[in-house]
């Protein structure tokens, strides 16, 4: 704000979230799971120090599983369900009952940085389901951080992504009590994250209705989000260490069985073939 009362991040993650639920073939509420947890990790994760990574796991006992999602600082996350094909009946206001998807259990945040000793490491009870409002209340439980978080996934009737996006509005030390009242009035009054974005309002126009009759400070900082890291080089690389590291017997062993080591990676749903020899080589060098 203006003032340098409360920071603002809103993230159209659109692009990014059709490209995670077209890569898992994921059913609509399972893709509203998988879409806010993608982005809820971006906005968590971004403009933190530079390198580190932030991971969300939701462990609960609904049909869906696991949801994880993991972003760095740069705006770069990939996230993944233990279920694809979870999508409970709507909710009473006809809604994706993401909520019965994700069920009751553990929401655990791990912030890791390569110059740091040890992972930081947060868990909080599952508190919906939602996605934003656990989140929000590990901000609050775990970090000690005053904020509101939205987040949204907008679904078309052929099941393909119409929108997705969010928002992280967090209090800053100092802030007075008229502009939290001018700010909790503004959200309040603001439909959801997904109605402003297929309004066509963009990241800036949506910053500027939050922060109505507060002013927004110049010079903001933006990054684009993107899905991944997924490239084939990269993957392939970091899947040949991890076949690798089964040891020479094994990857014979796997050989004279199998015939072939097929690695998928569950983040980005790509399927890697390796041939004996190059593991051996691989090893050996």
């Amino acid at each position: 704000s203006e003032l340098g009362e409360v920071a603002v991040l809103v993230a159209d993650a659109t692009e990014m979230v059709t490209e995670a639920a077209t890569r898992h073939q994921t059913a609509p509420t399972a893709s509203a799971a998988l879409g806010r947890a993608l982005v809820g990790s971006l906005l968590i994760g971004a403009f933190r120090k530079d390198e580190e990574v932030t991971q969300i796991s939701f462990k609960g006992n609904g049909p869906i599983g696991t949801v994880q999602a993991i972003a760095d600082a740069k705006g770069v996350a990939k996230a993944r369900v233990d279920n694809k094909a979870a999508d409970p009946p709507l909710r009473e206001d006809g809604k994706l009952n993401v909520g019965a998807a994700v069920g009751t259990g553990v929401l655990a945040v791990v912030r890791s940085h390569p110059k740091e000793p040890q992972p930081y490491t947060g868990m909080v009870p599952i508190v919906s389901g939602e996605i934003a409002e656990d989140l929000a209340n590990y901000l609050a439980e775990s970090e000690q951080t005053n904020s509101a978080l939205g987040l949204g996934v907008s679904i078309n009737r052929d099941c393909t992504i119409r929108s997705a996006g969010g928002f992280l509005v967090q209090v800053l030390p100092f802030c007075s009590e008229e502009t939290l009242e001018t700010l909790e009035a503004n959200l309040s009054g603001m439909p959801s994250i997904t109605e402003l974005l297929n309004d066509g309002l963009d990241t800036q126009a949506i910053t500027d209705r939050i922060l109505a009759g507060l002013g927004t400070a110049p010079g903001a900082s933006s990054l684009t989000p993107r899905y991944g890291p997924c490239e084939a080089d990269a993957l392939r690389e970091r899947m040949m260490r991890a076949v690798a590291s089964l040891g020479e017997a094994e990857v014979k062993d796997i050989m004279a069985t199998e015939g072939k080591i097929e690695v998928c990676c569950e983040f980005c749903n790509d399927t890697y073939n390796f041939k004996e020899e190059e593991v051996l080589t691989y090893l050996r060098s």
